[in-house]
């Protein structure tokens, strides 16, 4: 048990990675706190409008999908240390300013928004950096270890972040938490600073001239060449813009379908994480790139259990069914996210995570008012069911694809234990 401990925890013992994650857990615990006020103080603002939830989720990633690309290309080309310190502090600065609007009463929906549009601005520029900026920490041997915490990291904040705010919004309301989102955003700051520099895992930057002549196209162009890096992002992109909108969801979910308040909301945002930090904790022990039938079948799964959320007809089974649809949701996108960083050569590398980011959470805008439109207007559970079956059929379909291209069978055994596998024909 000690010894699967330490491989499972292995990239721990790395200084630089050891700042990077408790940084990022401090700051992410605030930022699901936050998360779960901003949507209770939009339903407060709108009179529960399911709409407006959708357009804020649109505003976050926005961003994302305006300027993701271009954050790879910087990227490629600077220090990706000091441009995660320079997101990190706009970040910062932009959420006193919100918590001061909230705390003083004078918030208003508009308001709101343009905070979720420039809280995406500071997203869209950090995400792909830090994306990139793993391998600097720990080098590659310990790149799928590493990938996995920071899944760890993510979901275990899911699990903190929800439940202290479902608590504290009942009992202070949302500006204190707010508040509590502002100070926690310091805390990367203070690690980046004193990261050393000299015990990063860099390899030789390109002359300036290349890196200038570094271009988005470039990235586009490599991974279009590449079908095994094509088929996640492209599964990914559906998925994450059909299925990944439960911060939406799950509000509307459980404040018009259930007729709960924002303790019980954050239940449902909890289960879905502790299934997911268990999701992330089962790849912590994958030491090389995983395989594309793993990527599917992990797809598979986490859209048939999303299918069934949406289909549930009871409170309970909702919290019982978000924990395998947790699981599954953070094993397949962990997955996929390796296969395509590990399978990237380290030139292009901060250009295809942008382009990794920006079909994960760029997505988000073009589904997430669908959504919000079709939870008003049918009920929340619709949006989740149909959006699990949009998924499915996608992942299925991306399994007959990849069967026909390999010239392989999908076979199904009962004993000693049942399961699906491939073989060749």
């Amino acid at each position: 048990m000690q010894a699967r401990l330490s491989t499972m925890f292995q990239s721990l013992q790395v200084r630089n990675y050891r700042l990077f994650a408790s940084g990022q857990l401090v700051k992410l615990i605030g930022v699901w706190m936050m998360f779960i006020a901003q949507d209770w103080l939009v339903l407060e603002l709108s009179g529960d409008s399911a709409t407006a939830l959708g357009v804020v989720v649109a505003l976050q990633f926005t961003p994302v999908l305006l300027l993701t690309l271009i954050s790879g290309r910087l990227a490629d080309r600077y220090d990706k240390r000091m441009l995660l310190f320079i997101a990190n502090a706009f970040w910062t600065v932009l959420s006193l300013a919100m918590a001061l609007l909230v705390l003083t009463g004078l918030v208003q929906l508009w308001h709101v928004f343009v905070f979720a549009a420039l809280l995406g601005v500071a997203n869209a520029v950090e995400t792909p950096v830090r994306q990139a900026f793993v391998s600097e920490l720990v080098g590659t041997p310990l790149l799928p270890n590493a990938l996995s915490l920071n899944a760890a990291v993510f979901n275990s904040a899911r699990i903190v972040g929800p439940a202290v705010a479902g608590v504290a919004i009942a009992l202070f309301g949302v500006g204190p938490v707010f508040l509590f989102t502002a100070l926690s955003s310091i805390g990367p700051l203070v690690t980046v600073i004193q990261m050393r520099t000299a015990e990063l895992h860099r390899e030789p930057l390109p002359p300036r001239n290349e890196r200038a002549a570094a271009t988005v196209l470039d990235g586009l162009r490599y991974v279009s060449r590449r079908a095994d890096l094509v088929l996640p992002m492209v599964v990914m992109s559906v998925i994450g813009m059909s299925l990944f909108n439960f911060q939406l969801t799950l509000a509307a979910l459980a404040k018009t379908v259930f007729q709960t308040g924002a303790a019980s909301f954050g239940l449902f945002s909890t289960t879905l994480a502790v299934g997911a930090l268990v999701g992330a904790l089962a790849g912590t022990g994958r030491r090389s790139r995983p395989s594309v039938w793993l990527v599917l079948g992990a797809a598979i799964a986490c859209a048939a259990f999303g299918t069934l959320v949406g289909l549930a007809p009871t409170y309970w089974m909702v919290v019982v069914l978000l924990l395998p649809t947790g699981f599954f949701m953070v094993y397949f996108a962990q997955a996929a996210n390796q296969r395509v960083q590990l399978g990237t050569d380290a030139a292009f590398r901060g250009r295809v995570m942008a382009l990794w980011v920006l079909v994960f959470l760029g997505t988000n805008p073009v589904g997430a008012p669908l959504i919000g439109w079709i939870a008003e207007t049918f009920g929340a559970g619709v949006s989740i069911w149909a959006g699990g079956l949009v998924s499915l059929a996608t992942a299925l379909l991306a399994l007959a694809w990849q069967l026909r291209r390999d010239g392989a069978r999908l076979r199904f055994r009962i004993l000693p234990m049942p399961r699906f596998y491939v073989t060749e024909v």
